[in-house]
């Protein structure tokens, strides 16, 4: 069957379906009527070791990597992700799949090659990109979870200490929306000699630093939000500036990380 035409209800696995991005996407694509199958480590699938896989992605039209591996090293990540997208590619081209849809990180290639988890993000958009299943790359801003995250990082004590960074958030459900129209798009093209990857950012950029005052307040953490540079980051100052933004053909799409805590619980 021509990739063109495939038919309006396709059946869909998400990988990492449990996790930021993927139980969005799996509850977004359920929503619009898709057949989902949903892939991770709890319901018995594992994209690096293989395991269920095969069984997962038969009948499967679409795959969308959502998933992310248990370290943020470099040298581990990169592993897990070229790992898992050989399996993907390898046993996804025996089921029949058509498409390989991946998320990634707006920014990952404008900074310092080879340094840290950006470079594991850009060996997995590669590994995705030059496998035989057809695949595209969607480049997202940091998720507004993010913030929390770092907080919880950085906290010694009665200090929470961020990184100087300048970020356009992101909401992961906005991300799933975009992704489940990516991997549904009638039009879908893929490779990498199709022209620029897309983006998608929140609507407005942000000081990190700021966001993080924000969501201390919606806690009531009484926490310090100190800034803080990394001198082992060869691209810190540029992190600080705008090398996370997006660039003039992002997708913009809300809600602003104000909107989002205001209406979390």
């Amino acid at each position: 069957m021509d990739e063109s035409t495939m038919p309006e209800r396709t059946k869909i696995a998400v990988a990492g379906a449990i996790g930021r991005v993927g139980r969005h996407v799996v509850d977004v694509l359920t929503a619009r009527g898709h057949d989902v199958v949903s892939m991770s480590r709890s319901s018995g699938v594992d994209v690096v070791t293989g395991d269920g896989l095969a069984e997962a992605l038969a009948g499967v039209q679409t795959i969308i990597d959502a998933a992310t591996g248990p370290s943020p090293d470099k040298d581990e990540a990169t592993r897990f992700f070229t790992t898992a997208a050989d399996n993907l590619h390898r046993l996804g081209q025996r089921a029949g799949v058509q498409r390989l849809l991946v998320v990634s990180i707006i920014g990952i290639d404008r900074l310092t090659p080879g340094y840290g988890y950006n470079a594991a993000k850009l060996a997995h958009e590669r590994a995705a990109l030059s496998g035989p299943i057809p695949a595209r790359i969607l480049r997202a801003a940091q998720f507004h979870e993010f913030v929390g995250q770092l907080m919880e990082w950085g906290t010694r004590g009665e200090v929470a200490y961020v990184p100087r960074m300048r970020t356009q958030l992101v909401a992961a459900r906005t991300v799933a929306e975009a992704l489940a129209d990516m991997a549904t798009d009638p039009e879908w093209s893929g490779g990498s000699d199709r022209g620029s990857v897309p983006e998608i950012a929140g609507p407005r950029a942000e000081n990190l630093a700021d966001m993080a005052v924000l969501l201390a307040d919606r806690r009531h953490d009484p926490v310090k939000i100190e800034v803080v540079d990394d001198p082992t980051n060869p691209d810190s100052d540029r992190i600080a500036i705008d090398a996370l933004l997006p660039g003039a053909h992002a997708t913009l799409a809300g809600p602003t990380f104000e909107e989002w805590l205001a209406g979390t619980s």
